[in-house]
């Protein structure tokens, strides 16, 4: 499989982007399945013994952060390929790239709302808008840039879970007053879920959709929140993605010998510290302080260095082309926003109560059974589909509605895969 197809998809990118939608799967399951801080803290809810404790330890080794990253740099990477794109057709580098990210941004904002509001689409259409000020930087300059955003965001959530830590110390420090033990139980709370906060959780996603688009509405400022938060990091990756773009790196242009080094130092570090942090959460009885400290804050560069890696390793594997799975993943990334937004309408129909209602009933490694099951459908129709059409369904409504007029959506006999954008 050549880097660079007829249609000028640049196969390495989207067999990448394949993979990284897969992986977001096999994490994001749990936080459909139960309540959200067992996402992060497998004591909270669904069990931290036996098979469940091997799912979460397995997940935060090879996937979990690690994904999000890869993805969010393959973003970054993609919207400097549509620009440029724009650029030389002469539509216009801006007014192309902002039109896609207000359609995203709708699309996220439904998404969030009606849903499932673990979106990630709001975020990715804000900090977009944030990223197309670099767009002409050299690949140095934005790894600069990039690693900026990130030490600031490893920063503030650092001093966060210094504050949530120095909380436990004072409220249970010998004369703790009645607001220093309130401040912990609030802070503390989210991570250790009473059974009664449980509970509520559970008749909420058990119950009607439109209670849950309504609990959604009234929670607005929790949107806004990440957005704030969450787009540090994210402005930092796409960064460090479009200097990955410039650099060769996700366009498979580099040399089989740096490819090696980059998969195995990248990947080898990143295991490393992730060990070291799943060593630290178990042996501390996933204290909450180092489990935010230590996965939100600590491991930015970590999971940085071992999603660059797994993407040098992809390259090198698509350079060789010998695998009939690499077709299907490439379709998989070609559909990647319609293979988003899909997981999300069959998880919370397993999950949710308009749906079959197993929210709350699984365990943690019961749950993740959705992820290989889901992983099967991507890659099945994926392909097919793109055999027929030009775009999977909501890359053609995104590209659509930002350009303001219908693309032709049905493959005629001998026209190529249409790019990205």
């Amino acid at each position: 499989m050549n880097s660079i197809t007829s249609g000028e998809r640049i196969a390495t990118l989207d067999v990448i982007r394949g993979v990284a939608v897969m992986g977001i799967f096999s994490v994001n399951v749990i936080d459909f399945a139960m309540i959200q801080p067992a996402y992060f803290n497998p004591a909270a809810y669904g069990g931290h013994t036996g098979a469940s404790l091997l799912v979460w330890a397995l997940n935060m080794l090879f996937i979990d952060g690690k994904m999000r990253a890869l993805f969010s740099m393959l973003f970054g990477a993609s919207m400097l390929l549509v620009i440029e794109r724009a650029e030389a057709s002469g539509r216009g580098g801006w007014a192309t790239h902002w039109r896609r990210m207000l359609v995203l941004l709708g699309f996220g904002l439904l998404h969030y709302f009606f849903v499932w509001k673990g979106d990630i689409l709001t975020l990715y259409a804000v900090s977009g808008l944030v990223v197309f000020l670099f767009r002409r930087k050299e690949p140095r300059k934005l790894v600069v840039a990039g690693g900026i955003f990130v030490i600031l965001s490893m920063a503030l959530l650092g001093a966060f879970a210094v504050s949530v830590w120095q909380s436990d110390l004072a409220a249970h420090a010998p004369g703790a007053t009645a607001a220093q033990i309130k401040q912990w139980n609030e802070s503390g709370g989210f991570w250790y879920p009473s059974a009664a906060r449980i509970e509520r959780d559970r008749l909420l996603y058990s119950g009607d959709w439109w209670s849950l688009v309504v609990d959604n509405l009234r929670g607005w400022g929790s949107l806004v929140g990440n957005l704030i938060g969450g787009s540090i990091e994210t402005i930092g990756l796409m960064l460090i993605g479009m200097a990955a773009y410039k650099s060769g790196l996700l366009t498979g242009k580099w040399s089989d010998p740096a490819y090696r080094r980059l998969a195995l130092w990248g990947i080898g570090v990143g295991l490393l510290g992730h060990a070291l942090l799943v060593y630290g959460d178990i042996a501390s009885r996933f204290y909450s302080p180092l489990i935010m400290g230590g996965f939100l804050a600590a491991m930015s560069p970590f999971r940085i260095v071992q999603a660059l890696g797994y993407a040098a390793l992809l390259a090198l594997v698509v350079r060789r082309g010998r695998s009939r799975l690499l077709p299907r993943l490439q379709a998989v990334g070609q559909t990647a926003f319609s293979n988003y937004l899909g997981t999300s309408l069959v998880a919370t129909f397993v999950f949710y109560g308009w749906g079959l209602g197993l929210y709350g009933d699984l365990s943690r490694w019961q749950a993740w059974l959705l992820a290989p099951l889901v992983w099967a459908v991507m890659l099945t129709w994926s392909k097919p589909w793109l055999e027929r059409f030009n775009y999977g369904p909501l890359e053609w409504a995104w590209r659509s509605l930002s350009r303001g007029k219908l693309q032709p959506m049905r493959r005629g006999p001998a026209v190529a895969a249409a790019p990205a954008g």
